[in-house]
């Protein structure tokens, strides 16, 4: 007897189960049109989330031009040469800059060849590498400073 009921009790379950299944899936079409309503919702928060991270770098972009210096050289212009390999001496004891150069040629991508007017070379720079020179002639003293013997 025992053991009748215990058979029982699961397909009584099973059945409410199954009813409480019918119940809850009856209405087809009305979770049809919600799911899509969902998906919509879900598409339409995408596009606006990619059309602000958009505008949000092209803001960035502009404001980062604006604090590049746009430097236009033409033939014939003096220029100074900011020398990266220099690393025998420290910053401070000399400087970077060598020059001033003359603009034989403007190659594209931003490449310019310049002729260095005491050796008669030329060579082909970066133009990030290239300063306008506003001055007149580079002064190349050389210092020689004395210790008296106490």
């Amino acid at each position: 007897m025992v053991y009748e009921k215990a058979c029982h009790l699961p397909a009584e379950l099973e059945i409410k189960a199954h009813w409480a299944k019918k119940f809850l899936n009856s209405d087809f079409t009305a979770s049809r049109e919600k799911r899509k309503v969902q998906l919509q919702e879900l598409e339409e928060m995408c596009l606006n989330t990619y059309e602000s991270s958009k505008l949000y770098e092209e803001r960035t972009n502009r404001y980062h031009e604006r604090k590049i210096l746009h430097r236009e050289f033409k033939p014939g212009q003096q220029v100074l040469l900011y020398n990266l390999r220099l690393k025998l001496f420290p910053r401070k004891l000399k400087s970077r800059w060598s020059g001033p150069f003359t603009v034989k040629g403007i190659k594209p991508y931003g490449a310019i060849e310049i002729e260095d007017q005491s050796k008669d070379c030329s060579k082909l720079v970066n133009g990030k590498r290239l300063n306008i020179y506003l001055g007149g002639e580079v002064p190349q003293h050389i210092i020689v400073i004395k210790l008296k013997d106490p």
